[in-house]
């Protein structure tokens, strides 16, 4: 079995380890459909796992606080609130990068629908001239 499964699994375990100590019970479908999906095994469900002994999280954390980081790299508030800033800012230059962008396309489109404008108004002033030339042309031929 892969590591990230064995991870997943022990994640799982401390989940249903969680809701336990908190009175919920281990009959909670949303535990048991979660280990059947990991495992795609309907015996792992009932928490018979030939071959697999669910541990205690060797960690001092109270039960119930999900560690986004593994064991080693623990920030301190300080370090999460600099790198919560580090990336609204960058989140923020390619906001900028993008608006930036997204009107010069917009210039440029608008430019072009003037060119356009042009060049269509001059074609229509044309067709009209011929057309007034014409209509002398038969008006004189009728007479």
């Amino acid at each position: 079995m892969s590591v990230l499964l064995l991870v997943i699994l022990h994640m799982l375990a401390s989940l249903e380890q969680f809701m336990l100590s908190s009175g919920r019970g281990t009959g909670e479908p949303c535990v048991q459909e979660l280990i059947m999906a990991v495992t795609g095994d309907e015996t792992a469900a009932t928490g018979d796992m030939p071959g697999y002994q669910i541990r205690n999280p060797a960690t001092n954390l109270p039960q119930g606080v999900v560690m986004a980081a593994s064991p080693g790299t623990i920030c301190s508030p300080q370090q999460v609130a600099e790198e919560a800033t580090r990336k609204r800012e960058l989140r923020l230059m390619k906001n900028r990068e993008a608006a930036r962008e997204c009107r010069r396309k917009k210039k440029e489109y608008v430019k072009c629908l003037e060119n356009r404008v042009a060049v269509l108004e001059n074609q229509n002033k044309t067709l009209i001239e011929e057309l007034k030339a014409l209509k002398d042309l038969y008006c004189h031929k009728a007479e």
